[in-house]
């Protein structure tokens, strides 16, 4: 059979330095009359500073949480219905992008947030238009079609069409001021993104020629952003490399990082990026095959156990959690079982019941 894929992106993508500067004329090219924004605290000041000289920024809700909750999703949703919104922008790392493609989503309906959380009401056919503005370097949301929230202690992905942005602003300035454990955590977020968006069993040639220059800008200017955060080449190379990262999985989708993730952050309270970093060598070395061989020469390694290193070393650069005994008291039977049930675990390339999980997590101990 001959070479066969489908192929969509439908973000239109602004990048470059100083980008957000021009969000007026975005606005403009998107018929934008009047719209709300959603940021964590960190950006909260910014955000009202940018509503005093942009009127048709109507409301500002400034309290998107570290993992966003669906109490965040209700008040922004309040606020673009109050306010007669037709765009939502999401401002900052993945929990305030996807609280606002969340918002967006749901505006235009009848329901409640919780319907649609679980399920239970589809999403309505209209929704606002979705803005999205990264100000870290590893999500990748800006340009996926995936909101994560959180219910309590329940946390839910939901893949749907309704979450794709209109419009991504790629502004590497505003990465400049995130902290050192950050900047690695997401960093390695979106290395995860690359290598399993390059393996998932779903890999299209597309999205593997971008997961590669998404690993080799990592390799090369992960260090160098995390040691000096004002360094803007290495700033504007790892937005680069986000953004190809979330470029190369939105199709394909995560696999077996990602799906051990959820219980290592629900469970353990790790940081997303960190939970996908946890096992990302340890998956490296299980998925290692003929192509991730490749992937690693095209990017300037000796082969797979080089790029395992690699990645170890970045985890122990930033003294990240990479071992069960960091974790506290683990009940390895529970995480396992976990990780083998979730969905992303099938599109990892080699099979990985609860007894491949507890051997790679023993290994880890």
């Amino acid at each position: 059979m001959g070479l066969e894929f489908v192929y969509a992106q439908p973000v239109k993508i602004f990048f470059g330095e100083g980008k957000l500067a021009q969000l007026g004329s975005v606005l403009d090219e998107l018929g934008v009359r009047r719209c709300v924004i959603a940021c964590g605290k960190h950006f909260a000041s910014e955000a009202e500073a940018m509503r005093e000289k942009e009127p048709r920024i109507a409301a500002v809700f400034g309290a998107v949480e570290q993992n966003p909750q669906l109490a965040g999703v209700i008040e922004t949703t309040r606020l673009a219905r109050e306010t007669g919104a037709d765009a939502v922008i999401g401002i900052g790392g993945g929990s305030s992008i996807d609280t606002a493609k969340f918002a967006a989503a749901i505006a235009l309906g009848d329901g409640e947030a919780i319907d649609y959380y679980h399920g239970e009401k589809p999403f309505p056919a209209d929704r606002l238009t979705i803005i999205a503005v990264p100000t870290t370097a590893g999500t990748g949301s800006e340009v996926t079609q995936v909101s994560v929230v959180s219910h309590g202690t329940e946390k839910r992905t939901i893949n749907n069409p309704a979450f794709m942005p209109k419009a991504a602003i790629v502004d590497p300035v505003l990465s400049s001021t995130v902290p050192p454990r950050t900047t690695m955590n997401t960093g390695l977020d979106a290395m995860a993104h690359a290598l399993e968006g390059y393996w998932s069993r779903n890999h299209q040639p597309i999205s593997d020629l971008m997961a590669i220059e998404a690993v080799r800008l990592i390799l090369e200017n992960l260090e160098a952003a995390y040691r000096d955060g004002s360094n803007m080449e290495a700033r504007a190379n790892m937005a680069y490399a986000s953004l190809l990262g979330g470029l190369s999985f939105a199709l394909p989708k995560t696999a077996g990082c990602h799906a051990c993730s959820y219980p290592l952050s629900e469970d353990y309270h790790l940081p997303h990026g960190e939970a996908c970093a946890f096992t990302l060598d340890s998956f490296v070395r299980i998925n290692a095959d003929e192509r991730l061989e490749r992937l690693c020469h095209r990017v300037g390694l000796s082969g797979t156990e080089e790029l395992a290193e690699r990645i170890a070393a970045l985890k122990q650069l930033a003294g990240l959690r990479s071992r069960l005994s960091d974790l506290g008291e683990v009940d390895l039977d529970k995480l396992a079982h976990d990780c083998a049930v979730h969905g992303l675990m099938q599109n990892n390339p080699v099979k990985m019941d609860e007894a491949a999980l507890r051997s790679m997590f023993e290994k880890l101990a």
